[in-house]
């Protein structure tokens, strides 16, 4: 007893001189690398550049990094050894109460995005307006990272071009409201069966492409849709944009001041609040129909030949799925709601323009997807709230400023903090937020698995 004590001793005393080690490298990095970037700041004055040292900022950076280093090492890191016994059992337990959970979770936070404007407003009177716009802006997302989940984590295609198919949508609302007098709910539809045709279109050259190929070629498509909507002026005006985008209307009703608006037909008061509130529950409405047709998709044939095409393409071939087709249905559906999505990004802003979709959006929605857990709903709402209004928060640091003085400027740190919160988050959940699969077909008892029993985003 003795003897294994010692050596449980001796084993964590390591751990703990090879934590301390690598934490204090970590530090010594950043410290020589952010000297400037961070410990100095250059201003232009009349005599020349004015240099001011911000050591209280640095030694902050330094040290925030070497505690997170050494708990990562100490606590997060160490869970890769095995576990076993009565460890193995609570963790067992740990897992079919976190599946509990979720399922509370998910109902809880449909049940709060119900009343979400109102309770901005009755709590919030006075920037009820900035967080329901903020809510929309959030929930748009979760519709287009769950309509990506569809191509990348049930099929197990890599497409870094989705932010095309979002385009589409949001151009074509545009220009048939433009020429044609299309108000948004005759366009809606229009919308998504154009941008499921241009999926359709990219699926056919990736049918025999995988991984990195499919990666490239996607990633073209995007640029080459937004070149185009960028230089074809006459057809899409260019970089100056498509403005005058109509509002959608309640059965007819606008939402404006007057007679015959919204408010004068129901008699009450005016105010706009009205019309955001009104599109929260629009893009809420279309949110859940997308969850609703992709979870049952997921149960049909097509859904159990995407799963099956993730997992392995030659064996889903072998089994007499033609994966043209798969490949194609992936594709066209995940474009469908990304063009939903696109004509709701259009009727919401009144303008949009081709800098609206550039690379940076497909990375973000990926991001979500990715973030959340490949082909977990949930955590595609869960990556949303914390990426989109995480971005939004960041914004708003101004109580820095009494930390660290009136000369440091947190807008230019937010994506930094950002990107570093990301890098953490994967460091410790890898997989996602959201680890645990539930298997769409079962033999005898359907029960929940870890994402650590099967191979990285697999194991629906």
């Amino acid at each position: 007893m003795a003897t294994g004590t010692t050596t449980t001793a001796s084993r964590d005393a390591n751990r703990l001189n090879d934590s301390l080690r690598d934490a204090f490298i970590a530090a010594l990095l950043v410290f020589t690398l952010g000297f400037f970037f961070l410990g100095v700041r250059s201003d232009i004055a009349p005599g020349g550049l004015a240099l001011t040292y911000r050591w209280g900022l640095l030694f902050t950076a330094v040290a925030i990094v070497f505690g997170g280093r050494l708990l990562l090492n100490l606590f997060v890191f160490k869970t890769a050894t095995p576990v076993t016994g009565k460890l193995g059992d609570l963790a067992a337990n740990a897992g079919d109460s976190m599946a509990g959970v979720g399922k509370w979770l998910t109902r809880a936070l449909f049940a709060f995005a119900i009343v979400l404007p109102f309770f901005f407003t009755y709590f919030f009177p006075g920037k009820d307006r900035q967080y329901i716009d903020l809510a929309i802006l959030i929930m748009t997302y979760i519709m287009l990272g769950w309509g990506l989940n569809i191509v990348v984590g049930l099929a197990g295609l890599l497409d870094l071009g989705y932010v095309a198919f979002y385009a589409v949508g949001a151009y074509s609302f545009a220009l048939l409201a433009q020429n044609f007098g299309f108000g948004f709910w005759m366009a809606l539809p229009l919308a998504g069966i154009l941008a499921a045709f241009w999926g359709v279109i990219l699926g056919f050259p990736v049918l025999r492409l995988r991984g990195d190929y499919l990666a490239i070629v996607t990633l073209a498509f995007g640029e080459i849709i937004r070149v185009v909507l960028l230089n074809w002026y006459e057809f899409t005006n260019g970089p100056d944009g498509i403005s005058g985008i109509p509002r959608p209307t309640f059965f007819g009703l606008e939402f404006s001041r007057g007679e015959g608006g919204f408010a004068d037909f129901f008699g009450i008061p005016y105010d706009s609040i009205h019309r955001f509130i009104y599109l929260y529950y629009i893009i809420f409405i279309l949110a859940i129909i997308t969850n609703i047709v992709t979870m049952r998709l997921r149960r049909l044939p097509v859904g159990r030949a995407w799963e099956a095409l993730r997992e392995d393409e030659i064996a889903c071939r072998s089994l007499g799925i033609n994966t043209t087709n798969t490949k194609l249905t992936a594709f066209s559906i995940g474009a469908m709601f990304g063009g939903f999505a696109g004509s709701f990004f259009a009727t919401r802003q009144g303008f949009i323009s081709p800098e609206s979709f550039t690379f940076l959006e497909s990375a973000i929605i990926l991001a979500i997807v990715v973030l959340g857990g490949l082909g977990s709903q949930i955590g595609v709402v869960i990556a949303s709230i914390v990426m989109i209004g995480g971005i939004e928060m960041l914004r708003n640091l101004g109580f820095l400023q009494e930390i660290f003085g009136p000369t440091f400027d947190p807008t230019q740190y937010r994506m930094l903090i950002f990107g570093l919160a990301m890098v953490l988050i994967m460091v410790w959940r890898p997989r996602g937020l959201i680890t645990t699969r539930e298997p769409t077909a079962v033999l005898k008892q359907k029960k929940r698995i870890g994402a650590d029993m099967v191979a990285q985003g697999e194991g629906h």
